[in-house]
């Protein structure tokens, strides 16, 4: 999966990464649910070790334009973890409270403990990217958020937390079609929201402002991923590919047990 991952002073062009690649896997898409699936119940085994062990941190960001699939991310690549272990935040318009504080205020709260996985659905990158598309800040403001979120980011990683960000790289006309699934389907027509059509009109604008994110903030400790996200099953593969990947490579023991099992007896 490295093809996906941004490299630290890389410039990213999005016009450069295919929206529909399926380049990783070889099958069809019947045989690219069954991966997803297969790795599912692999990616469960090593949550509830993570959760087991209780030494080691992992925080997951997904990014995207509307409709880019977050929600779905959570509930497909994460489906059957220990909710236990698991920890969803999501971050919408600050609220008062946490407008009078530094805009990472609210953001260190919801960051994963010992043991557990923690998944930012939407994250301090809005204060880069809303911010900015919008002009709700001055640029001299936004501008220096950069290296504020890439010191953040590596004291977290230096603490011992594992940051895995994944931006799901949708085309303008999938994102099309999304919305008006929405509303075609009654069952999804509660996710549609008029302010969709008025952010989609600034679909370039956040194109620009991904592209400095993506280049800016990729780094060893925390590195992006873009992932071609047209293709909803391919999205669920590769980033499930990658966290198993990640977790197989922290080395995790389960605690050892005190005393000796052979000489204790249930009654």
């Amino acid at each position: 999966m490295d093809r996906y991952r941004v490299k630290p002073g890389m410039r990213v062009d999005l016009s450069e990464w295919d929206t529909k690649d399926r380049s990783a896997f070889d099958g069809d898409k019947s045989a690219g649910k069954q991966a997803a699936k297969d790795g599912n119940l692999r990616l469960e085994a090593l949550q509830e070790l993570l959760y087991a062990e209780g030494k080691q941190r992992v925080l997951v960001v997904l990014q995207a334009m509307d409709t880019g699939g977050k929600d779905g991310v959570i509930r497909h690549v994460f489906d059957g973890v220990n909710p236990q272990g698991v920890k969803v935040a999501g971050f919408k318009v600050p609220s008062r409270i946490e407008r009078a504080h530094d805009y990472l205020w609210r953001v260190h709260q919801k960051t994963p403990g010992k043991g557990e996985i923690a998944i930012f659905n939407r994250s301090h990158y809005e204060d880069v990217l809303v911010v900015r598309v919008h002009n709700l800040v001055p640029d001299a403001v936004w501008s220096r958020r950069y290296d504020h979120i890439n010191a953040f980011e590596r004291m977290l990683a230096d603490e011992g937390t594992v940051i895995l960000k994944f931006f799901l790289h949708i085309s303008k006309e999938e994102q099309r079609e999304r919305l008006q699934a929405r509303l075609d389907e009654p069952a999804k027509r509660w996710k549609f929201s008029l302010g969709d059509l008025d952010e989609r009109k600034l679909w370039d604008d956040y194109v620009a402002v991904y592209e400095d994110v993506l280049s800016k903030t990729s780094t060893e400790w925390a590195p992006w991923y873009v992932v071609p996200a047209d293709r909803k099953w391919y999205r669920n593969l590769v980033i499930g590919t990658v966290l198993t990947e990640v977790l197989e490579g922290l080395d995790m023991q389960h605690p050892e047990f005190e005393g000796d099992p052979e000489s204790i007896v249930v009654v």
